[in-house]
């Protein structure tokens, strides 16, 4: 696998710095929100868990189901496969979500693997797990593998950024999205977190419509 990985902040700077050369656009929404976050997270089953309790809840009531199943040992593979699903539920997750953990538990998934595995095939690998869609598994590759050249073009507030600060006329989709992105290349994930600081930036001047 030879593809740029973000060790630490030096390499947010470096694809910062290279996108705000390449497009003016980019260097004008990095004055207004620098310095860009390292986002960079553990790898492994627990980060997956905590995606999955993430998805369709606020971020609070993300954190608080995420406590609930440390606090009582679930964020390990091996402890899942014993729990019970009320077990689970008691710990706030829904049966959608119940079934999803208990799909990645059973999918033995070698994570050290995945650190060696070309992105693609990380994504692929991902998204065979029932439960794990397209952005989960690219943000998965983006903050707990440091992968530089993804970007998680299905995500609405990158979306939402890419119109404004790109002067669209509609929110492009994934597809659209991804495909502006490909002129961002090798930086796409210090594309996404500019983009998500930008997003933040107008939002709280403008009020961006969610």
């Amino acid at each position: 696998m030879h593809e740029r990985v973000i060790l630490g902040e030096s390499c947010v700077a470096e694809g910062a710095e290279y996108l705000a050369k390449l497009d003016q656009r980019f260097a004008n929404a990095l004055a207004q929100t620098t310095p860009l976050p390292l986002r960079l997270k553990q790898d492994g089953f627990p980060a997956l868990i905590d995606a999955i309790c993430g998805q369709q809840v606020s971020v609070a009531s993300a954190r608080a189901i995420w406590g609930k199943l440390q606090l009582a040992g679930y964020d390990r593979a091996d402890a899942i496969k014993q729990a019970t699903d009320e077990q689970l539920r008691a710990c706030g997750l829904s049966r959608p979500k119940v079934r999803y953990v208990n799909a990645l538990a059973e999918a033995d998934i070698d994570y050290a693997k995945l650190r060696d595995l070309p992105t693609p095939e990380v994504i692929k690998t991902l998204i065979a797990v029932k439960g794990i869609g397209q952005w989960t598994a690219e943000i998965y590759a983006m903050f707990s593998l440091g992968r530089a050249d993804v970007l998680a073009s299905g995500d609405l507030a990158l979306q939402e950024s890419a119109r404004v600060l790109f002067e669209l006329d509609a929110r492009p989709t994934d597809k659209e999205l991804a495909k502006m992105a490909e002129a961002w290349a090798p930086w796409r994930a210090v594309a996404a977190r500019l983009l998500w600081a930008y997003y933040r930036v107008e939002k709280n001047r403008e009020g961006i419509k969610e």
